[in-house]
């Protein structure tokens, strides 16, 4: 893992580039975008990690697969009475 870059310690905790950027929460381990600074882990995509949790799953992750849902089983009969019709 590479360090933040242009990341430096202030008063108010880290910031990069001008943005004030928090730790990393326990559902960011083991991404590939988390890096350390000074210890502590932090995201090197988005600044609030935890907001990106909110509505499920952060869409930066990394290291969570997308459950794919099975297609739908179509009756072969019904499938070609349908293309028979031109539907």
């Amino acid at each position: 893992m590479t360090a933040l870059q242009n990341a430096v310690k202030t008063a108010d905790g880290v910031t990069v580039n001008g943005i004030a950027v928090l730790p990393v929460i326990d559902k960011c381990e083991g991404c590939d975008r988390v890096r350390e600074f000074e210890g502590q882990n932090f995201c090197s995509s988005y600044p609030n990690p935890e907001r990106k949790w909110v509505g499920g799953r952060c869409n930066f992750a990394t290291h969570v697969k997308v459950q794919v849902a099975a297609a739908a089983k179509v009756n072969p009969l019904k499938a070609s009475k349908r293309a028979a019709k031109g539907r």
